[in-house]
């Protein structure tokens, strides 16, 4: 998991080449991002970012068979309309609304938002498979994985408009969402016969929590 082995050699020295790839957006991004003068031109290249961590991921993914598949679009589609239905109603997260940042909106959500619950899950969800313990410990383990990023993508993600809450506290209430909604889909990760291997995997969720981290330190 942690290593492209499975790969063919030249697979193994492009997967190395787009995890240094994955790298360098990020550090780029963080820097831009932090300066005032260039924050401007960064966030518009932000869903780009987030597209090409996703497409990379999926590409690296071992066995994409119809198994894999069926899981990707239930991730995408539940992250993107649990979304759409928390801006509409405010039921689920809290009343909220997307910026312009993350990019075309389809019902008040970007496209973006399905994307970035599909890598989070994949991510997430290698990343508790590394420990020896029941599965359903492992859905647990990697939906709290993915409410602890949330917890350090809101400061950052606030003062770049990605979203905005209506109240200037954060409600409890979206950390219960992305629990609940996490765990769903990080059961049916742990169920569902997917082939694991994925180089990519574990580095994408490093990468961005250190990414929002540093973010939380700088703006």
């Amino acid at each position: 998991m942690l290593s492209p082995n499975y790969l063919h050699p030249i697979q193994n020295k492009l997967a190395r080449y787009a995890l240094l790839l994955l790298v360098l957006i990020h550090l780029a991004g963080g820097i831009g991002l932090s300066i005032e003068v260039s924050r401007p031109y960064f966030q518009m290249l932000t869903p780009f970012s987030l597209w090409t961590g996703g497409i990379l991921l999926l590409v690296f993914q071992e066995g994409k068979d119809r198994t894999f598949w069926i899981f990707a679009i239930i991730a995408f589609l539940v992250g993107f309309f649990v979304e759409v239905v928390g801006v509409q109603t405010g039921l689920i997260f809290g009343e909220y609304a997307y910026g312009k940042t993350l990019g075309f909106k389809l019902w008040g959500v970007p496209l973006t938002i399905g994307l970035n619950w599909l890598v989070l899950v994949i991510a997430s969800g290698y990343l508790s498979d590394l420990f020896p313990i029941p599965r359903i410990a492992k859905a647990l383990l990697g939906a709290s994985l993915m409410v602890g990023l949330d917890f350090l993508m809101e400061p950052p993600a606030i003062f770049l408009d990605f979203w905005a809450w209506e109240s200037a506290v954060i409600p409890l209430q979206n950390y219960l969402g992305w629990l609940f909604t996490a765990i769903f889909l990080h059961l049916l990760w742990q169920i569902m016969p997917i082939k694991k291997g994925n180089f990519l995997a574990v580095p994408i969720f490093v990468i961005q929590a250190l990414f929002f981290l540093s973010l939380n330190l700088s703006l």
